[in-house]
């Protein structure tokens, strides 16, 4: 059966931005396909377009009961359990961004049925590829020295692109050997700083900022050339630049630095609990899946050495 287009035009203006907000923070924050993003638009637009004949005018008028009896309608149009377990996922996705962003008190989904989905893992860069990346913005201009500060706070602090663009310098202490991230939900947590990091820091801080207009006076700690704070998409770009430049993969996007981070952190024998609390978790099965990375290259080592792999 066709499905019907959903345009955002066609929705409350309030909704219509809250969507494309979503969607900006998917491909920017987790470097998602524009195949996927239109995925999501179209799964999301038909479930806020035939919510829309039923009241619907903003977030918060939504409940379990109307999702239930959305999914109960697509079944009814003869669609395939997975097509409508793709548009559970869309709805919870959606959902969980409005609470982490203060639009939503409570996600109304927590309590529906999840849908049984493969376990993806996420994509991580080897040691060498990522010290490639951190190697990318070698010049001594402004610009490089701000790039390669930003790349070394997302990879030692396995920083989300946002946690990142929204750091501010009363979030770090003098010497730059921890930073306060504030994360979803206006989280804060500590994070260390290593010496590689903390050296780029001191580089853009106190010889390329102060190039830009109003530089040494703004709080946020990365700018752009007219002295404004660096925004999310603009970052995004920039270590996009940066993986082109190393010559590494298209698929390189800010969120390959964070789950290298995790990885990497528990290769080298970190705790899990640990590695939890800098990423700001707050479930520790979401950081398990880095035991699976793990687990993958311990049987790759086992394979190429041992005399039976």
């Amino acid at each position: 059966m066709p499905r019907t287009q959903t345009t955002d035009g066609e929705l409350p203006r309030a909704l219509a931005v809250q969507l494309s907000d979503f969607l900006t923070a998917l491909r920017v924050e987790a470097g998602l396909s524009r195949a996927t993003l239109a995925a999501y638009r179209s799964d999301l637009g038909h479930f806020l377009s035939w919510s829309r004949h039923r009241g619907l005018r903003r977030p918060a008028d939504i409940d379990a009961v109307m999702v239930v009896d959305y999914l109960a309608h697509r079944r009814a149009e003869g669609l395939a359990e997975s097509t409508v377990s793709r548009d559970l996922t869309a709805i919870r996705m959606w959902m969980r961004f409005l609470v982490a962003e203060g639009l939503l008190d409570r996600d109304p989904t927590s309590r529906l049925q999840s849908p049984v989905l493969a376990k993806l893992l996420p994509h991580t860069l080897g040691i060498e590829d990522v010290d490639r990346l951190l190697r990318a913005p070698d010049g001594s201009n402004w610009q490089d020295l701000r790039d390669r500060a930003l790349l070394e706070v997302l990879y030692a602090c396995g920083a989300r692109i946002s946690e990142a663009v929204g750091l501010t310098t009363d979030r770090m202490d003098s010497e730059l050997r921890v930073v306060r991230l504030l994360g979803k939900g206006s989280k804060e947590r500590v994070v260390p700083v290593g010496a590689r990091a903390r050296a780029a820091l001191t580089s853009w801080i106190e010889d390329g900022r102060p190039q830009l207009p109003g530089g040494r006076a703004r709080r946020e700690v990365f700018l752009s050339h007219t002295g404004k704070p660096l925004d999310r998409t603009n970052a995004w770009r920039r270590v996009k630049a940066a993986a082109l430049r190393a010559g590494l993969s298209r698929e390189v996007h800010p969120h390959s630095l964070r789950h290298s981070f995790a990885s990497h952190m528990l290769a080298g024998g970190a705790d899990l609990r640990a590695v939890q609390e800098m990423l700001g978790h707050a479930s520790i099965r979401t950081t398990e899946i880095y035991t699976h990375l793990d687990e993958e290259h311990i049987r790759g080592l086992h394979r190429l050495y041992h005399p039976r792999g």
